[in-house]
């Protein structure tokens, strides 16, 4: 089964989505669609979105969060598998080859990860040395059926740490994640960008990712009743 569709979320990106798609374009087995979802974007995102011969589908909403992009993106796709993909991140040429392997041959896999690199904003040629395990957007290929049991995306206050909670509601669910050994990713890291740096105000999305699991847990410990 090498199927698959493509989500990208993506918010004033048009200084990036135009690599990023290059990226996609590049995997040695291309994906049956792309769906980039601007999530209310100022810039001039459509123009940008063009460039390749990939078989991209642009839809827009009010600016909601990644996490709300990346939900309608599923939506919008009918492929039995999903990868998906930060509008300012890449990936290597053989990722979804490599996960595609990997899911076919353990089928009890609901998704499978990567590990990636930083590389500072226009040096993908030159990445910071270590690579690490990319539990995030941008490294995941799931079946669409993990997307339907573990549900939307939720973007909690500041705009970071919506993945970790989606990722723990999987695991909660009992579906199983495999990480990849292999750095197949790039992480941009740029100013301005959800990934750049410390921010209290954006890091409150994390303490909400805390106290949700906190809750969750304290539920399924309750039981029933």
């Amino acid at each position: 089964m090498r199927n698959y569709g493509v989500v990208i979320p993506a918010f004033n990106a048009s200084g990036t989505i135009g690599e990023t798609l290059r990226s996609v374009a590049a995997q040695t087995v291309r994906p049956a669609l792309v769906i980039v979802v601007d999530d209310g974007s100022t810039d001039d995102l459509g123009s940008a979105t063009g460039g390749t011969d990939l078989p991209v589908r642009l839809l827009r909403q009010a600016n909601a969060g990644p996490g709300s992009a990346t939900t309608r993106g599923f939506a919008a796709l009918s492929t039995p598998l999903i990868a998906t993909l930060d509008a300012d991140d890449l990936w290597l040429p053989d990722k979804i080859e490599r996960q595609l392997a990997h899911l076919e041959k353990y089928p009890a896999t609901a998704g499978v990860f990567c590990h990636w690199r930083n590389f500072r904003n226009d040096r993908p040629d030159a990445p910071e040395a270590e690579t690490v395990a990319g539990w995030s957007r941008t490294t995941m290929m799931i079946r669409r059926e993990v997307a339907e049991t573990v549900g939307p995306i939720v973007d909690p206050p500041g705009g970071r740490g919506e993945m970790i909670d989606w990722i723990a509601r999987a695991r909660e669910a009992g579906l199983a994640l495999d990480m990849l050994d292999e750095a197949l990713a790039l992480r941009r890291i740029r100013p301005g960008s959800l990934s750049y740096g410390r921010d209290a105000a954006r890091d409150r999305g994390y303490l909400e990712v805390a106290r949700l699991a906190m809750l969750r847990r304290a539920r399924n410990k309750a039981g029933p009743g």
